[in-house]
């Protein structure tokens, strides 16, 4: 038997390697999740930073650096297969949070969050290629569901602990280090399977505006991700809310988005992808919005499960529809420019409502993202075409 007519599509038929990619890219959430509850409260506490833009200079650097890493980490998977890209992320995350904990100054945490921004950008890059590769056409949603949904999930109870412990960093470690062995010892490269779709699938739609609409939808879904990992910490503060309860607001949105896309995803690859997409930046708004409103927990609780239920149609489904538009030769390099867009949102979102916040206050910069965001779903419903594709 070749290799090519031992290779085969499909969730089911690869569910081992799907698995245990499911299992590292919770590693590379996890990474990132420690930060989100305890670094923006630390720039004012240890480090004395009182401007809301150099607080927020480490989610600046982290996002340029993760949406640089996404665009290389396309097309050095096309070049030199998707594993390579994975263990090298891990290779370069594991000083970071070596850094943090021994940092004198705020520039060594802004230099930790360049490494974590390429580390991100290289690992989770080549976990969603490679499951896209495994699971084949039909159920691309539900794989960038489960993809998203280890990672977030990961993310959420990673911020959780960092409200509880004194030093959340020492098992982002240990999770640096098994994610790089696992990713070393046990998975193996999908190159191949994206290779054989490529002889045997129908060509994609030509439609690079879906492309372009895709790509700004992805940006400022990160952009109000910067914002809630940025200033709700602050402004949860300055409302006088001790750490514990601001762990458990910052836990709550990427667990609710976490756990919400196993179904989304699914959902995307029964109702298409242009509907979750659009309704879900509304949905992301309206939480926003509520959380800005309001001086209550409870009112805060729900905009956080807002946000997170709105971000869970949204990610998954501008995967899958990128994933639905590239040609599989050339998948990684295309998945790899929408994340560059989207993960810029990150730079837009730190430098510009930072900005805002210190020049109109927290309530008008949050308020003005939760526009944005509105804005953004109606583009979405007016220009993008629908890209699934019925087989």
């Amino acid at each position: 038997m070749s290799a090519a007519a031992a290779i085969r599509l499909g969730l089911r038929e690869n569910w081992r390697q799907f698995s245990l990619l499911v299992l590292v890219n919770a590693f590379v959430g996890a990474m990132v999740g420690l930060e989100r509850t305890a670094l923006p409260l630390v720039a004012e506490r240890d480090f004395g930073v009182a401007s809301k833009t150099a607080a927020l200079a480490f989610v600046a650097g982290f996002g340029a650096v993760k949406a640089v890493a996404n665009l290389a980490a396309g097309r050095l998977s096309d070049r030199f297969g998707r594993k390579r890209v994975l263990v090298a992320g891990w290779l370069i995350g594991l000083p970071a949070p070596v850094l943090i904990l021994s940092a004198p100054e705020w520039s060594w945490v802004v230099a930790a969050n360049v490494l974590l921004g390429a580390q991100q950008g290289l690992c989770w890059s080549a976990t969603v290629i490679m499951k896209i590769d495994l699971a084949g056409p039909a159920r691309r949603g539900l794989a960038m569901g489960l993809n998203e949904a280890a990672g977030y999930l990961a993310v959420g109870a990673a911020a959780l602990a960092a409200g509880y412990v004194d030093q959340p960093f020492h098992a982002g470690v240990a999770v640096a280090v098994v994610g790089l062995l696992a990713s070393l010892v046990l998975v193996r490269d999908t190159h191949a399977h994206a290779r054989y779709e490529a002889t045997t699938e129908a060509p994609p739609p030509a439609c690079r505006g879906a492309l372009v609409v895709a790509c700004q939808a992805g940006l400022v879904n990160n952009l109000n991700d910067a914002v809630a990992w940025g200033l709700f910490p602050l402004y949860f503060a300055a409302r006088g809310l001790p750490l514990e309860r601001i762990a458990w607001l910052a836990a709550i949105y990427p667990a609710v988005w976490g756990l919400a896309q196993i179904w989304t995803g699914r959902w995307s690859d029964r109702l298409g992808r242009r509907t979750l997409i659009a309704w879900g930046m509304v949905v992301q708004a309206l939480g926003i919005a509520a959380i800005v409103a309001s001086g209550r927990l409870d009112v805060w609780l729900a905009g956080a499960v807002l946000m997170g239920l709105g971000t869970a149609m949204v990610y998954p489904s501008l995967l899958a529809a990128v994933g639905d538009l590239a040609p599989a030769e050339r998948r990684a390099s295309v998945v790899g420019v929408y994340r560059f867009w989207r993960d810029a949102g990150y730079v837009v979102g730190a430098l510009g409502a930072g900005g805002l916040a210190d020049w109109l206050g927290l309530t008008w910069s949050i308020g003005a993202v939760a526009g944005l965001t509105l804005l953004s779903g109606v583009v979405v419903a007016i220009r993008m075409p629908e890209t699934l594709r019925r087989l």
